[in-house]
């Protein structure tokens, strides 16, 4: 008993000292709770130790994983938008073309030419592209020379992005379905081949055009 009461006298005392210790320690440094542990670690053999560490708490790391997951749901939906306008515009316009080629004098050929629809869905779509691509920078790639035109390193850096990308390539559709059915038109009228122009129209729009004008400078010559 006697030595059971000399051994907890001096463990009690200890351990009180030490509690005092943690007070003193935390109204000196006024340690925020929120964001700092205090950890306590005592041993017969070394004595106390208290040892501070920062409180990384469950609510910061999941606040920075719902920031990266947005960030990258947001890279995903806009990486998806300009996949799938891409695919939907290339689509659209193969069956005018294929009536043009297969079916040039029929009549439901004529009537989808004259129809001004395909030009007007696809320019709502390259403006929707053109304004979810646009940033404070486009302005400043277009015309990056210091004569204010555009220089081909800014038109490239202005390209990097696949929403810029997509919407340049709805730009090209249009324009080169209305070259194709200008070309296709002027061939009805002048009664001029032009399948193998409108065909090149729908890749290579510059060389069909100027293989329409070879095509109609031969037929013009060959009649005369």
């Amino acid at each position: 008993m006697a030595l059971s009461s000399c051994i907890s006298l001096p463990l009690s005392s200890s351990l009180s000292m030490m509690k005092r210790n943690i007070s003193a320690k935390r109204s000196e440094l006024c340690l925020d709770s929120s964001r700092i542990k205090v950890h306590n670690h005592w041993s017969f053999i070394g004595g106390s130790s208290i040892s501070v560490k920062p409180n990384v708490s469950t609510n910061s790391s999941s606040v920075a994983h719902k920031k990266l997951s947005g960030v990258r749901a947001s890279w995903l939906a806009t990486s998806q938008i300009a996949s799938s306008v891409f695919a939907v515009g290339t689509t659209a316009v193969l069956p005018f073309y294929t009536l043009m080629v297969v079916a040039p004098k029929a009549e439901i050929t004529k009537k989808c030419m004259e129809s001004s629809i395909p030009y007007v869905i696809l320019g709502v779509l390259y403006a929707y592209l053109l304004y979810l691509s646009w940033t404070p920078e486009t302005l400043k790639y277009m015309f990056s020379s210091k004569y204010m035109l555009p220089e081909l390193s800014g038109i490239a850096k202005m390209f990097s992005s696949e929403m810029t990308l997509a919407s340049a390539w709805i730009h090209l559709l249009v324009v080169d379905l209305f070259a194709a059915r200008q070309v296709y038109n002027d061939g009805l009228v002048n009664q001029i081949e032009t399948r193998h122009s409108v065909s090149l129209c729908l890749l290579f729009c510059p060389v069909g055009i100027v293989s329409h004008f070879v095509t109609k400078a031969l037929t013009n010559n060959e009649c005369k």
